[in-house]
């Protein structure tokens, strides 16, 4: 179950509730949850009966009690457990994700999209400098794609970046880019030449390989006869890796941080490169269903890397 799913099961607990007259509240058009604190308990967290307390006119304890009881049992949640004035805490059922994969390969590089800012508008200063502008620029795509409405005019939220003067046509616009978001906006930027070489030391010639990658491993399935199918659960970081990329888009664009993508996108393609080796049968092997659920798994991993590239305003090329 992916953050999404956890998201909507919840708010369809909501809904039932109401259904069913245990509550009388809105139903919210989108209900938050988030990955619990450290020390919490389970996985996820929502405070969504803390918010439905005081329209509900009762104790956010009760309304977390009603929801819990439309919750247990749910597919894919282990438990739900209740903690502190009432916030809802979710442990999911352990799996290979194929939920993750098939969410991935039914949104394609829109995965991660959402509605949790919807409503919120975001205002950012005019930038002069160089690198303020491609900050900006990232963030107001960050925000609109978590249904937040963002723009720039006067008046707005100046981020702070590290000051300097930035050549960067002398990078190409890719590994400009990827220089200037790279690093924390406070931080200063990536050295600029190594961003050129095409060596596993460049961590945006691994990304964008790791994609041209998964492409090509789909075209050498084909030819094999072996197409991605994620009916059956795959044990691999991955699958981890993808199920966390819907937060750690919304966690970038609320701390304006767009470097957490780059990030994300290194570990993601460093975890596909090393899986990459057992995707297809090797000499006399047959195809078989791991094979197929491997390749859907490999694909999963392309198009979040394409996604997120896209975020930054950089090219996924399908052959390197």
């Amino acid at each position: 179950m992916t953050p999404a799913d956890l998201s909507l099961t919840v708010q369809h607990a909501v809904r039932r509730a109401v259904d069913d007259g245990a509550l009388r509240v809105e139903v919210p058009p989108a209900v938050r949850v988030e990955k619990a604190r450290p020390g919490g308990v389970g996985e996820y967290a929502s405070s969504v009966a803390l918010s439905l307390a005081r329209p509900a006119g009762r104790p956010a304890l009760d309304v977390a009690s009603v929801l819990k009881e439309r919750l247990d049992g749910t597919a894919g949640i282990l438990a739900v457990d209740i903690t502190g004035p009432g916030f809802l805490n979710f442990t999911l059922r352990p799996g290979g994700g194929a939920d993750v994969v098939a969410a991935v390969r039914a949104a394609g590089p829109s995965y991660g999209r959402g509605d949790a800012l919807a409503g919120e508008g975001f205002l950012f200063e005019p930038a002069t400098e160089a690198r303020a502008q491609v900050v900006v620029g990232c963030l107001v795509g960050l925000l609109a794609g978590q249904g937040g409405t963002a723009g720039v005019g006067a008046g707005g939220e100046r981020p702070h970046v590290h000051p300097g003067t930035y050549n960067a046509e002398a990078l190409g616009t890719d590994a400009a880019r990827w220089r200037l978001l790279r690093a924390a906006p406070h931080d200063r930027p990536l050295d600029g030449p190594p961003l050129l070489v095409r060596h596993e030391r460049n961590p945006l010639f691994r990304v964008q390989y790791a994609h041209s990658r998964a492409r090509r491993l789909l075209v050498n399935g084909a030819q094999l006869g072996v197409l991605p199918d994620h009916g059956t659960d795959v044990d691999h970081p991955l699958v981890g890796l993808l199920r966390d990329h819907p937060d750690v888009l919304l966690a970038a664009a609320r701390h304006r941080a767009p470097d957490r993508v780059a990030r994300h996108l290194e570990a993601v393609a460093d975890a596909l490169l090393g899986f990459q080796h057992t995707v297809l049968p090797l000499g006399d092997e047959k195809p078989s269903v791991a094979h197929r659920s491997r390749l859907a798994l490999a694909e999963a991993a392309g198009t979040v890397l394409a996604g997120g590239l896209s975020v930054l305003g950089i090219s996924a090329p399908d052959r390197i």
